[in-house]
Protein backbone atom coordinates (compact mmCIF):
# COMPACT_ATOMS: atom_id res chain seq x y z
CA UNK A 1 0.00 0.00 0.00
CA UNK A 2 1.21 3.33 -0.96
CA UNK A 3 2.15 6.01 1.47
CA UNK A 4 -0.05 8.73 1.66
CA UNK A 5 0.86 12.33 1.85
CA UNK A 6 -0.44 16.08 1.89
CA UNK A 7 1.86 18.41 0.24
CA UNK A 8 1.52 21.83 1.01
CA UNK A 9 3.86 24.49 -0.77
CA UNK A 10 2.56 28.41 -1.86
CA UNK A 11 4.85 27.80 -5.25
CA UNK A 12 2.16 26.02 -7.33
CA UNK A 13 4.87 24.66 -10.01
CA UNK A 14 6.64 23.79 -7.43
CA UNK A 15 3.68 21.90 -5.93
CA UNK A 16 2.75 20.27 -9.05
CA UNK A 17 6.74 19.56 -9.74
CA UNK A 18 7.01 18.16 -6.20
CA UNK A 19 3.82 15.67 -6.41
CA UNK A 20 4.99 14.42 -9.92
CA UNK A 21 8.18 13.66 -8.24
CA UNK A 22 6.29 11.70 -5.23
CA UNK A 23 4.27 9.92 -7.70
CA UNK A 24 6.59 8.83 -9.68
CA UNK A 25 8.65 7.46 -6.38
CA UNK A 26 5.81 5.05 -5.34
CA UNK A 27 3.73 7.80 -2.84
CA UNK A 28 0.17 8.70 -3.04
CA UNK A 29 -0.31 12.53 -2.96
CA UNK A 30 -4.04 12.51 -1.54
CA UNK A 31 -4.21 16.55 -1.51
CA UNK A 32 -2.12 19.16 -2.07
CA UNK A 33 -2.56 23.29 -0.90
CA UNK A 34 -0.79 26.37 -1.19
CA UNK A 35 -2.12 27.67 2.31
CA UNK A 36 -0.75 26.71 5.76
CA UNK A 37 -3.92 26.84 7.70
CA UNK A 38 -5.78 25.10 4.69
CA UNK A 39 -2.92 22.17 5.04
CA UNK A 40 -4.10 21.87 8.47
CA UNK A 41 -7.54 21.25 7.76
CA UNK A 42 -6.52 18.59 5.10
CA UNK A 43 -4.10 16.74 7.03
CA UNK A 44 -7.18 16.37 9.73
CA UNK A 45 -9.25 15.34 7.58
CA UNK A 46 -6.93 12.83 5.62
CA UNK A 47 -4.96 11.53 8.15
CA UNK A 48 -2.10 11.64 5.64
CA UNK A 49 1.04 9.26 6.37
CA UNK A 50 3.09 12.21 5.96
CA UNK A 51 2.46 15.87 5.48
CA UNK A 52 5.37 17.93 3.41
CA UNK A 53 5.04 21.88 4.57
CA UNK A 54 6.98 24.53 2.78
CA UNK A 55 8.27 26.98 5.78
CA UNK A 56 6.73 30.02 3.82
CA UNK A 57 2.84 29.88 3.54
CA UNK A 58 0.31 32.48 3.40
CA UNK A 59 -2.73 31.59 6.37
CA UNK A 60 -0.17 29.77 8.25
CA UNK A 61 3.49 29.69 8.15
CA UNK A 62 4.52 25.76 7.59
CA UNK A 63 6.21 26.17 11.24
CA UNK A 64 3.35 27.07 12.77
CA UNK A 65 1.19 24.63 11.00
CA UNK A 66 4.00 21.69 11.39
CA UNK A 67 4.04 22.60 15.21
CA UNK A 68 -0.38 22.03 15.42
CA UNK A 69 0.05 18.43 13.32
CA UNK A 70 2.75 17.46 15.48
CA UNK A 71 0.97 18.24 18.82
CA UNK A 72 -1.51 16.11 17.37
CA UNK A 73 0.70 13.01 16.75
CA UNK A 74 -1.43 12.74 13.80
CA UNK A 75 1.55 12.29 10.88
CA UNK A 76 5.19 13.34 10.76
CA UNK A 77 6.04 16.22 8.85
CA UNK A 78 8.92 16.95 6.38
CA UNK A 79 9.60 20.79 6.28
CA UNK A 80 10.32 22.05 2.70
CA UNK A 81 12.08 25.31 2.42
CA UNK A 82 14.63 27.72 0.45
CA UNK A 83 16.49 28.71 3.89
CA UNK A 84 18.97 26.76 5.41
CA UNK A 85 20.10 29.31 8.48
CA UNK A 86 20.69 27.12 11.38
CA UNK A 87 18.01 29.26 13.35
CA UNK A 88 15.06 28.44 10.89
CA UNK A 89 16.63 24.68 11.05
CA UNK A 90 16.17 24.88 14.93
CA UNK A 91 12.70 26.50 14.53
CA UNK A 92 11.69 23.49 12.49
CA UNK A 93 12.82 21.23 14.71
CA UNK A 94 11.02 22.77 17.86
CA UNK A 95 8.05 23.08 15.69
CA UNK A 96 7.99 18.83 15.76
CA UNK A 97 9.41 18.45 11.93
CA UNK A 98 11.14 15.00 11.95
CA UNK A 99 12.96 15.90 8.58
CA UNK A 100 14.20 18.90 6.74
CA UNK A 101 14.94 19.51 2.75
CA UNK A 102 16.35 22.75 1.30
CA UNK A 103 15.26 23.94 -2.13
CA UNK A 104 16.61 23.50 -4.60
CA UNK A 105 16.81 19.81 -3.58
CA UNK A 106 17.31 16.09 -5.23
CA UNK A 107 15.07 13.76 -6.38
CA UNK A 108 17.07 11.73 -4.51
CA UNK A 109 16.99 13.05 -1.21
CA UNK A 110 13.17 13.60 -1.01
CA UNK A 111 12.98 9.79 -0.33
CA UNK A 112 15.40 9.81 2.54
CA UNK A 113 13.82 12.41 4.17
CA UNK A 114 10.11 11.21 4.04
CA UNK A 115 11.56 7.49 4.97
CA UNK A 116 13.71 8.87 7.82
CA UNK A 117 10.63 11.28 9.33
CA UNK A 118 8.30 7.87 8.91
CA UNK A 119 10.46 6.11 10.99
CA UNK A 120 11.15 8.67 13.43
CA UNK A 121 7.76 9.11 14.11
CA UNK A 122 7.45 5.84 15.03
CA UNK A 123 9.54 5.56 17.32
CA UNK A 124 8.44 8.64 19.32
CA UNK A 125 4.84 6.96 18.91
CA UNK A 126 6.50 4.19 20.46
CA UNK A 127 7.89 5.58 23.22
CA UNK A 128 5.17 7.67 23.90
CA UNK A 129 3.60 4.18 24.34
CA UNK A 130 6.03 3.25 26.90
CA UNK A 131 6.15 6.33 29.04
CA UNK A 132 1.98 6.10 29.18
CA UNK A 133 2.45 2.47 29.78
CA UNK A 134 5.37 3.27 32.72
CA UNK A 135 3.45 6.03 34.61
CA UNK A 136 0.51 3.62 34.79
CA UNK A 137 2.63 1.21 36.33
CA UNK A 138 4.12 3.84 38.74
CA UNK A 139 0.43 4.94 39.85
CA UNK A 140 -0.33 1.53 40.67
CA UNK A 141 3.06 0.69 42.69
CA UNK A 142 1.89 4.11 44.48
CA UNK A 143 -1.23 2.81 45.06
CA UNK A 144 0.02 -0.21 46.57
CA UNK A 145 2.45 1.31 48.63
CA UNK A 146 -0.24 3.82 50.37
CA UNK A 147 -2.57 0.71 50.94
CA UNK A 148 0.57 -1.13 52.10
CA UNK A 149 0.76 1.93 54.62
CA UNK A 150 -2.85 1.57 55.75
CA UNK A 151 -2.73 -2.16 56.55
CA UNK A 152 1.02 -1.58 58.58
CA UNK A 153 -0.61 1.29 60.75
CA UNK A 154 -4.07 0.07 61.52
CA UNK A 155 -3.79 -3.26 61.06
CA UNK A 156 -0.49 -3.94 62.53
CA UNK A 157 1.45 -6.05 59.23
CA UNK A 158 4.73 -6.49 58.50
CA UNK A 159 5.58 -4.76 55.09
CA UNK A 160 6.03 -8.27 53.19
CA UNK A 161 2.30 -9.45 55.06
CA UNK A 162 0.70 -6.13 53.75
CA UNK A 163 1.94 -6.65 50.31
CA UNK A 164 0.98 -10.37 50.44
CA UNK A 165 -2.56 -9.49 51.65
CA UNK A 166 -3.05 -6.88 48.69
CA UNK A 167 -1.82 -9.60 46.31
CA UNK A 168 -3.69 -12.47 47.75
CA UNK A 169 -6.82 -10.60 47.65
CA UNK A 170 -6.45 -9.33 44.26
CA UNK A 171 -6.10 -13.45 43.22
CA UNK A 172 -9.14 -14.53 44.64
CA UNK A 173 -10.97 -11.58 43.62
CA UNK A 174 -9.68 -11.73 40.11
CA UNK A 175 -9.16 -8.20 40.34
CA UNK A 176 -6.00 -5.79 39.54
CA UNK A 177 -3.90 -4.92 43.02
CA UNK A 178 -4.60 -1.10 41.72
CA UNK A 179 -8.34 -1.78 42.76
CA UNK A 180 -7.74 -3.65 45.66
CA UNK A 181 -5.53 -1.12 46.93
CA UNK A 182 -7.90 1.62 46.32
CA UNK A 183 -10.65 -0.45 48.30
CA UNK A 184 -7.63 -1.01 51.23
CA UNK A 185 -7.13 3.14 50.99
CA UNK A 186 -10.95 3.81 51.22
CA UNK A 187 -11.28 1.69 54.29
CA UNK A 188 -13.92 -0.76 52.21
CA UNK A 189 -11.39 -3.47 52.62
CA UNK A 190 -9.64 -4.66 55.10
CA UNK A 191 -8.30 -8.01 56.77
Amino acid sequence: MAIRIVLAEDEAIIRLDLRESLQEEGYEVVGDVGRGDKAVEMVDELRPDVAIFDIKMPGMSGLEAAKIVSDKKICPVVMLTAFSQREIIEQARDAGALAYLVKPFQKTDLVPAIELAIARFAELKSLSGEVAALGAQLEIRKLVDRAKGVLIDKHQMSESDAFSFIQSMAMSQRMKMGDIAEQIIAGKLHP
